[in-house]
């Protein structure tokens, strides 16, 4: 199957905790960073997800926020440290690729939101993506 999905991040299950209508799914990276999704209990009872269960993480470009540093006080669970590595703005939104451990992400922000933050190629940021944004395939 191909995707539209630009970031999609290989890892491996190390902890998933069901509630009654939703679970918390905790992923190592390959790029070794913790990531967190959060899904529908019956879409981790299909996948038949487990520590150890190989997946890829996918994430919507527009589900990407960016921050010039780690941010303290955030109930958004996923910050990935990475550097730009590619930037293309347009009349209002801009296309940012960040390469991070172990692959890239690519965020779509808006034109002002680059300029008030001084993104250039180059500068390091950290993404910040909410659990409930987070989708998981199974490999």
């Amino acid at each position: 199957m191909t995707l539209s999905i630009r970031n999609q991040l290989p890892g491996t299950v190390t902890e998933v905790h069901q509630g009654e209508a939703m679970a918390t799914v905790r992923l190592r990276l390959d790029g070794g960073q913790d990531l967190m999704a959060a899904i529908t209990k019956e879409s981790a009872e299909d996948l038949a997800l487990a520590p150890g269960s190989v997946v890829r993480a996918l994430v919507k470009s527009t589900e990407v926020s960016l921050a010039a540093r780690r941010v303290e006080g955030l109930s958004i669970r996923n910050q990935i440290p990475g550097a730009i590595t590619g930037l293309t703005t347009g009349a209002v939104m801009a296309s940012v690729k960040i390469s991070v451990d172990g692959g890239e992400l690519t965020a779509a922000i808006t034109k002002d939101a680059v300029a008030d933050l001084g993104l250039f190629v180059g500068s390091d940021v950290v993404a910040l993506i909410k659990a409930t944004e987070v989708s998981l395939a199974t490999t």
